[in-house]
């Protein structure tokens, strides 16, 4: 049994199933963890999504912000882009099937050492702490006045941590440091504008992963959501979005013995 982590696939679908050929993907014995955005942009959401779903237990995936941003558009509320690509599961037949599956996926995943999470972990958390604040997520997620999360899911603020938060702003906080963060400062707090290099980090930010003494340190932390970044393999990091969307690769990690395998953007599906 093998378990391949593998970047956001963001409906490049074919490139997908090219990966999963290049590591022999088997799903009655192998599985795989993904690190969320499997939807928008690219041209075949729709297909990525239900076959992610009927992989059942041989995948795990995370919530990314194009994830999130799907379920939150379902339920009229977020800012439609000219670059979304997701009319065509709103106006699937199965639309609500794949959507009520979608909100039922964990925002991280911890086992083993390793924690699967779309963008990263504020510095004040350990592993096991953040998988309980994804627990406070995902139960807002399934709970009676789901849409009324969505309502108050969008927004940059507040933009750190504080113990003391509670409702709506508390779950916008781990929201947004699991699925949009990139840089924050020492202290935690979120830089939302900047996406690119490393070298683009504000004055008094850093990458999160970069943070002197972060509590998740002890974990490997597996992300996505950062293509600017590329893969990038470290101890306790294994960064995999590299921009498949933007015609570069799509990459898979074995996490047994992190041997790298991946292929390039498949035709058609790089954005300009």
């Amino acid at each position: 049994m093998a378990t391949y982590a593998i970047g956001d696939i963001q409906g490049c679908f074919a490139s997908f199933e090219a990966l999963l050929a290049r590591c022999a993907f088997n799903p009655r014995h192998d599985r795989l963890w993904l690190v969320g955005d499997l939807v928008n942009r690219g041209p075949r959401s729709l297909e990525t999504l239900r076959f992610v779903r009927d992989l059942g237990s041989a995948a795990i995936t995370v919530l990314g912000n194009h994830d999130l941003y799907l379920l939150m558009l379902a339920e009229g509320f977020g800012k439609r882009s000219k670059s979304d690509t997701l009319d065509e599961i709103l106006q699937a037949p199965d639309r609500d099937g794949l959507l009520d599956w979608l909100r039922r996926q964990p925002l991280c995943h911890v086992e083993n050492g390793f924690c699967l999470v779309h963008a990263g972990l504020l510095p004040q958390w350990t592993a096991t702490e953040a998988r309980a604040l994804a627990v406070e997520v995902e139960q807002a997620l399934l709970a009676p006045n789901y849409r009324e999360f969505m309502a108050n899911l969008w927004g940059s603020e507040p933009a750190g941590w504080d113990d003391d938060l509670q409702g709506w702003p508390r779950l916008r906080v781990v929201v947004n440091a699991m699925t949009r963060m990139r840089f924050c400062s020492p202290q935690g707090v979120m830089e939302f504008r900047s996406k690119g290099e490393l070298s683009n980090a504000p004055t008094g930010y850093l990458p999160w992963f970069q943070v002197p003494g972060r509590r998740s340190a002890g974990s490997v932390l597996v992300t996505g959501h950062w293509s600017a970044l590329g893969l990038r393999i470290e101890p306790n990091l294994l960064a995999l979005d590299s921009g498949c969307l933007w015609g570069r690769h799509l990459t898979a990690v074995r996490l047994e013995d992190r041997a790298v395998f991946q292929v390039d953007c498949s035709p058609g599906e790089a954005r300009d």
